[in-house]
């Protein structure tokens, strides 16, 4: 309980400063770090060849964005298959088969981060430093820079065009800005903080090969073993602080080398969330609306607190808490609250980082994972978090308009058949897709994989898909999804659930953009209250929760009652 208030107290207290800065950042203004940042922007415009005060309507923005991921996922895919062949391999890493490289390239690419693979042992140096952390710091500022055109969009867009809606589509920005400003401004700083402070800790940070040491069990007729080590203490600051989850080791944070003290399982465990709550900080300063960061940040913290309690109860306090084989699994240098607590926020984010197995998890537990992942907007990832509560607020103040009599509009702008249409097709795309391929799957035992064909067996299928879907990459352990089938299914599972979550949000924006905005009158639905808020979350809970009650009842809740029968 002392780490969940101290996690919170300090992800708040250093959120807010850290909001107002993002604001600054993200709106372009001058700022007293120019002079520094400047030289490190400058020749990165320069390469890509682009101007930053360019403004772009929304599909050339949409286009730069795709662009940007086509050009980085060929070729990180290609130092996956070919690292065998590149320097800094000091372990001896084989190239990775096409699929699993096709499926580790889209997953890091999606700031989704699931592993099929053990990096320790299937990774270069090279391979780990470039294609895994240099995404870790990309993709994150590129879902941040799509929630900010869109929040753009939201009012009319920058310039001229906000005033003249006929003048065509409204400049939402420029993508390479939005991009680079905050990498080079917030990201990277951070992670340098974060690495020293990892490496204090005792984190490996090095590029060497790593010590042969000789175990002391004779039995595991092992003459000598090898400890992987290497650069660990940059890609683990870069996982957490960027929502981006993973792991140097196969374990994740549960090893003692990636999490080695109490004090390092605060940082990693705080850093899931930091930026995740200063964007929501960020939105009043950013938009000039600071009753909307309270009803954003209200929101998501009221989520939060509830799915939180609601982990922290299960792993100590359920009737299957006290199982013993529960402990499997699990760091016992930190203990179950812990544990549930980073299980918690590791799934309300879009990170996915753990430091205990998830299939070792209470069942209760892992329904409270599964919800949060299944929501995505509990503070979510950076930007997708906040798009995805934007579409969430949209569909509210469609219904909450249906059910007042009033016509539907946001911030002055109508919500009209058009964008209720694209919000449709986004919602309807989540439960399709992910009940499709978990009855698929678990209707052809061959390709299953699952360690479990009772209950949990269903739990683990779901996650896998559900962890995919929510560009999270956190998975319930024991599921053989290293084959042909877990690669390709899961892959298009992460490109269903990155591109039209960020891209129909943005065209809804820009659609509203095109529209002359009224004035707010007596009439005006106010989106800023509180009986509006629990209007939202109930739109969430109804949307997200009680369309997948039949398969979360044939799972972790069936699992539930089954071991309390015993």
């Amino acid at each position: 309980m002392t780490e969940f208030l101290l996690v919170f107290a300090l992800a708040i207290a250093l959120g807010w400063p850290l909001g107002r800065y993002l604001a600054a950042v993200m709106r372009g203004a001058p700022m007293r770090g120019d002079a520094l940042f400047g030289w490190l922007e400058r020749p990165l415009y320069r390469l890509l060849g682009v101007d930053p005060a360019q403004g772009m309507d929304w599909k050339a923005y949409a286009k730069a964005f795709l662009l940007s991921n086509l050009v980085l996922g060929v070729l990180t895919w290609g130092v996956f298959m070919t690292q065998a062949w590149l320097p800094l391999n000091p372990n001896d890493a084989p190239n990775m088969r096409w699929d699993l490289a096709l499926h580790t390239m889209v997953s890091f690419l999606t700031n989704t981060n699931q592993q099929h693979y053990s990096g320790q042992a299937q990774l270069s140096h090279l391979a780990q430093m470039t294609g895994i952390v240099g995404l870790q710091v990309v993709t994150p500022m590129m879902g941040l820079a799509l929630v900010v055109a869109t929040l753009r969009g939201f009012f009319g867009g920058r310039g001229d065009k906000a005033t003249t809606p006929a003048a065509g589509d409204a400049d939402l920005g420029n993508y390479w800005a939005d991009v680079i400003r905050p990498a080079v401004r917030l990201m990277l700083p951070l992670c340098l903080l974060w690495s020293l402070l990892l490496t204090w800790q005792g984190v490996p940070s090095t590029l060497q090969g790593g010590p042969v040491a000789t175990p002391i069990d004779t039995t595991a007729e092992m003459a000598e073993q090898k400890i992987p080590v290497g650069p660990v203490a940059p890609m683990v600051a870069a996982k957490q602080l960027g929502t981006n989850g993973g792991g140097w080791y196969g374990p994740n944070s549960a090893v003692p080398l990636e999490n080695p003290t109490p004090f390092s399982n605060l940082l990693e465990t705080l850093g899931i969330v930091l930026i995740p709550v200063a964007i929501a900080f960020m939105v009043g300063g950013f938009t000039g609306r600071r009753r909307f960061t309270a009803l954003v940040f209200g929101t998501m913290l009221t989520m939060s607190l509830v799915s939180t309690g609601a982990a922290l109860w299960s792993e100590s306090l359920s009737g299957t808490a006290t199982d013993i084989a529960l402990m499997e699994g699990k760091e016992v240098r930190f203990g179950d609250a812990p544990s549930a607590l980073w299980a918690a926020v590791t799934t309300q984010t879009s990170n996915g980082s753990v430091n205990a197995m998830h299939d070792s998890l209470a069942p209760l537990t892992g329904l409270v994972t599964l919800g949060t992942m299944l929501v995505n907007a509990i503070w979510g990832g950076i930007g997708c978090g906040l798009q995805q509560f934007l579409v969430y607020l949209l569909l509210s103040v469609f219904l909450a308009g249906l059910m007042t009599g009033r016509t539907p509009e946001l911030f002055g702008r109508k919500i009209e058949a058009h964008e209720v249409k694209l919000l449709a097709a986004l919602v309807l795309l989540q439960p399709l897709a992910l009940l499709a391929f978990t009855a698929t799957t678990l209707a052809v035992p061959s390709i299953t994989g699952n360690s479990n064909p009772g209950f949990h067996g269903i739990s683990q299928v779901f996650y896998e898909y559900t962890s995919a879907f929510a560009n999270n990459g956190s998975g319930f352990e024991g599921l053989g999804d290293a084959t042909y089938w877990w690669n390709l299914s899961t892959t298009l599972m992460l490109l269903l659930g990155r591109y039209p979550a960020l891209i129909i949000p943005l065209a809804i924006a820009a659609s509203l953009a095109r529209k002359r905005a009224a004035p707010e009158s007596p009439g005006t639905l106010q989106v800023e209250t509180p009986t509006f808020a629990l209007t939202l979350i109930a739109v969430v809970v109804i949307l997200t929760l009680l369309q997948f009650m039949p398969v979360l009842v044939l799972g972790p809740i069936a699992d539930h009652l089954a071991l309390s029968a015993l």
